[in-house]
């Protein structure tokens, strides 16, 4: 058994079917909803209880790299395929926000200014944070599911509905996630890298939190938080 992460293997973006023996797929089934359903219980009760859980919890998901002998270009962290993902994404992205960005200008819902230092740190982070979902949702997720499931279709909306079910109850979240996770997912099954498909996420998430009102939005907030909303 491999002991790293190996950096070199074959073409990361081939399609890729499950092939390996009923078990095999079962145990990595098993291992695929028990840490969705860890990261669900952690929004819903142990960020709360225990908020420190997440360490032990990213410790295993990086271990099963190790286990099932994941390569960085395969889980989309190099720069390989960067510019094929990007080609795709940002003109989708940019094709998408456009009309939106131009209509809330018109309507005074938007002001064009020049961002101080507290918005650039607000925007970086948020596109920091993104990359960390964008890693699970397609490095892990996304993966295990290339493993387990065929056709690359079927598994890219079920990467949108994990993704979705992670910002329950909040509806506008909820569908976004959706949406842009299905768009994500099938980008990355041609395109394996996730840093564009991070940036994209990081700019319609921007969007939404300008645009939708607080009260509908509740500051993007997901799991409990979503409904302690207005006692802050």
């Amino acid at each position: 058994m491999s002991l790293v992460i190996r950096l070199d293997s074959t073409p990361a973006n081939k399609k890729i079917e499950p092939t390996a023996s009923f078990f095999a797929r079962a145990a990595t089934a098993a291992e695929l909803l028990i840490v969705y359903a860890c990261i669900l219980l952690y929004i819903w009760r142990w960020q709360r209880d225990e908020p420190l859980l997440w360490i032990p919890l990213l410790a295993f998901v990086m271990l099963t790299h190790v286990l099932h002998h994941d390569t960085f270009r395969e889980l989309g962290l190099t720069l390989h395929e960067l510019r094929a993902s990007a080609g795709i994404i940002l003109p989708l992205a940019a094709t998408i926000y456009g009309p939106i960005v131009f209509y809330a200008l018109v309507r005074h819902h938007l002001a064009l200014l020049w961002p101080g230092e507290f918005a650039l740190e607000r925007f970086l982070g948020y596109v920091l944070w993104c990359c960390f979902q964008q890693y699970l949702a397609q490095s892990y997720f996304h993966r295990r599911l290339m493993q387990v499931v065929g056709g690359q279709h079927l598994r890219s909306i079920l990467v949108g509905i994990m993704f979705a079910g992670a910002h329950v109850p909040n509806s506008i979240l909820v569908v976004a996630t959706l949406v842009g996770g299905v768009i994500l997912a099938e980008v990355f099954a041609r395109h394996p890298n996730i840093w564009p498909l991070a940036l994209a996420q990081a700019v319609g998430g921007f969007l939404l939190a300008a645009l939708v009102p607080a009260p509908l939005i509740h500051n993007m907030r997901v799991g409990p938080g979503y409904y302690t909303y207005h006692l802050n």
